[in-house]
């Protein structure tokens, strides 16, 4: 009958293990299940309608508890006959997570496992007795073993005249196909659920038109295939009456909380506290450690130490990747009240075919990495957005997907430009155009296009456009010191990207002439809307490690074994959350690439992003704002320093994970080259940009 469980010719006693209660029924203690029993507890079952006291155990005589026993020690006099009720069948119906204890002579190591899943215990049962919904319980025989209180209200049935009677037996409405019940249970041993409509009689005689659902709810275990019937047939009603008036919800709840609701994570430290417990001292501490380090929040970002001898990576750490000291200065930095900018030309914008002969020829390698953009800035007078965008959304398709003409397009660019600040010095509509061009050319890269659909890259390449649009030149963590409008309205949580992504939205719809999403259909729209919110968001620094981890992890990692295998890749690269994880890592890599620019690229990206620190420093000196980066006083920065701090700590780890999926042996040289060139400089003490002239 199990393990835990031993039995002399007319006597046995078991430790009952259980993770979800005893049904009610006839096999209750001093029932026909267990005659003439007497049942000696020593720990205590919760109170409830599952308490040993209760209804669930009417024992009666002989029997002693403490008020919260979860545990007991069964003796009988009389043997107990062989069948569906056996520890190892039906009777108990464990469920997903359930365990089995093996016979252990100490009590706390019983004790511990059992509190482990107290919580498991009680939500079960209660869910089965308070659901709305009518549950009925069979065994693969189709005797039934359970009703809920609610299927005794709605069917008029008492647990008494169903409990033990084959579910043929009891009556059924002649509106159902003779053949349903077989339909139903083919389904049920093939462990696929079965969902539809069922007409069911009441006691009565009425007949109630109803959603149903059926489903197995597998116990077996591959350890114990030999001993345990495999599984239990949950149904669950939902009921209307005949005119089908009073509406219910159509899934059943017994159905999620037979369920294992835990994270991953959950699963983990359940795992890791099983194994403690037969592990020796040394082992046992050790995984207490990591028990710690799991329940924290962070799991993918490192935890950063001082490091007094860099303070130019401890202050782009905490200037990129933290939200500010959270505290109001009285000088509150007013932002983000005004309206979006539309500018007045948008009723003539501009055309493919029109762009001037000097600006289309700086477009004309844009398929490269090499490409100058600051040669397009000049040519086009700051404007490089709307006619690099026209050029590469005309190559990706971007109407076409879309639905909307070129000129909705030529106005949502311009609309989406006039937004960007000129007066920033890094961002501006060329930082963006920038994004779109990196963006752009890795959506170009074999695994890439193996990976994601059309809907991804156009979802990539309007977050490109659209991901910095009204940047005020200022961090997150500012904005949140200086306690400005939009840290308020985003709770000093992802204040820019998020200001980013509405904004974006609200410039689009805001003007059918610039509504480049007008004609799609609503579901495409949404899947569509949620990704681009999402690479936008993704574009925030202080989830920078968890991204960049958790695509190590979920791609590169087991893509790296499939090669190595010799198997198939495609289930890695086109999973929904593999696809998700790959458009946040363009976008990233793409937002920060300055430094695997070609060097005369790089160097002034890197003068642009140094002045605009400065200014913000500047501005919080003369604000008496905590200053965020204070390594970033134009007075005494060293300019080298701060761009190995940031490709040591930011970047090569990136590009090398981005390097990997995506072979880019271009920018990894250029990557080295680069910093090669900053170190040469701080190691002549130079904080220039360049070296001076000779």
């Amino acid at each position: 009958m199990g393990p835990g469980l031993y039995t002399a010719p007319y006597s046995l006693w078991a430790l009952v293990y259980k993770q979800h209660p005893i049904p009610y029924g006839p096999w209750s203690i001093h029932s026909t299940l267990f005659p003439m029993g007497r049942v000696y507890t020593q720990h205590p079952i919760p109170y409830g309608p599952w308490s040993i006291n209760s209804t669930l155990f009417p024992m009666g005589p002989g029997l002693y508890t403490a008020p919260y026993s979860l545990w007991a020690l069964v003796y009988t006099q009389h043997p107990i006959p062989y069948g569906p009720w056996s520890i190892n069948s039906t009777l108990f119906p464990m469920g997903p997570g359930q365990k089995r204890y093996v016979e252990n002579t100490n009590t706390m190591a019983c004790y511990n496992e059992l509190l482990q899943l107290e919580r498991r215990v009680m939500l079960s049962f209660t869910a089965l007795e308070q659901s709305q919904e009518a549950i009925e319980i069979t065994n693969e025989d189709q005797v039934i073993q359970y009703v809920n209180p609610a299927y005794e209200s709605i069917m008029g049935y008492q647990q008494g005249e169903l409990i033990g009677k084959e579910i043929t037996e009891v009556p059924k409405s002649e509106k159902n196909k003779p053949d349903l019940l077989e339909t139903i249970n083919s389904c049920i041993r093939k462990g696929k659920e079965w969902q539809g409509i069922y007409y069911a009689k009441k006691k009565n005689g009425d007949i109630l038109f109803t959603s149903y659902v059926s489903i197995k709810y597998n116990i077996q275990s591959s350890k114990y295939k030999d001993r345990r019937k495999g599984s239990l047939d949950v149904r669950s009603t939902t009921s209307r009456g005949s005119d089908g008036s009073s509406q219910r919800r159509h899934s059943s709840m017994a159905r999620i909380h037979s369920m294992t609701i835990e994270a991953p994570i959950t699963k983990v430290i359940n795992i890791i506290n099983a194994a403690q417990e037969s592990s020796p001292m040394p082992v046992a501490e050790a995984l207490d450690r990591v028990l710690e380090i799991l329940r924290t929040t962070e799991l993918y970002s490192p935890q950063l130490g001082t490091k007094e001898e860099d303070p130019h990576t401890n202050d782009l750490v905490g200037g990129l990747m933290t939200d500010g000291l959270r505290r109001l200065s009285g000088n509150e930095y007013i932002f983000a009240a005004k309206q979006p900018h539309l500018p007045s030309h948008l009723a003539m914008p501009l055309s493919l075919n029109d762009i001037p002969p000097h600006v289309a020829q700086t477009m004309e390698n844009e398929d490269s990495w090499d490409f100058d953009i600051f040669n397009l800035e000049t040519a086009c007078l700051k404007r490089p957005l709307t006619y690099l965008g026209l050029k590469i959304f005309s190559r990706f398709g971007v109407c076409e997907f879309l639905s909307c003409p070129e000129a909705t397009l030529r106005s949502w660019l311009q609309g989406i430009e006039a937004n960007y600040h000129s007066t920033n010095s890094y961002h501006n509509s060329s930082h963006a155009a920038d994004v779109l061009h990196a963006t752009s050319y890795f959506l170009c890269k074999e695994r890439v296009k193996q990976s994601l659909e059309q809907i991804d890259e156009v979802a990539a390449l309007i977050a490109a456009t659209v991901h910095d649009v009204d940047h005020p030149g200022r961090t997150n963590s500012f904005l949140c010191n200086a306690g400005s409008e939009l840290a308020i309205l985003y709770n000093d949580t992802a204040v820019l990207e998020s200001h980013h992504a509405a904004l974006a939205f609200q410039i689009t719809t805001r003007d059918d002439k610039c509504n480049i999403f007008k004609n799609m259909e609503r579901n495409e729209y949404r899947t569509l809307r949620q990704a681009i919110i999402d690479m936008v968001l993704a574009t925030e620094m202080t989830k920078h490690f968890e991204h960049v981890n958790k695509f190590v992890n979920s791609i590169n990692k087991p893509l790296a074994a499939l090669e190595e295998n010799g198997e198939s890749v495609k289930g890695i690269l086109t999973s929904p959350d593999n696809r998700i994880l790959v458009k946040r890592m363009l976008i990233k890599c793409a937002d920060i690439s300055n430094p695997c620019r070609p060097l005369e690229l790089c160097i002034e990206w890197a003068g642009r992003i140094s002045e605009e620190y400065f200014a913000q420093t500047d501005e919080e000196k003369r604000q008496s704002l905590p200053v965020v980066m204070p390594v970033f006083d134009r007075n005494t920065c060293s300019i080298p320093k701060s761009q190995i701090s940031f490709i040591d700590y930011f970047i090569t780890d990136m590009f090398d994970a981005w390097d990997a999926f995506a072979d880019l042996p271009n920018l990894m040289q250029h990557l080295d080259n680069n910093f090669k060139y900053w170190k040469g400089l701080d190691e002549r003490k130079l904080h220039s940009l360049r070296p001076p002239p000779e």
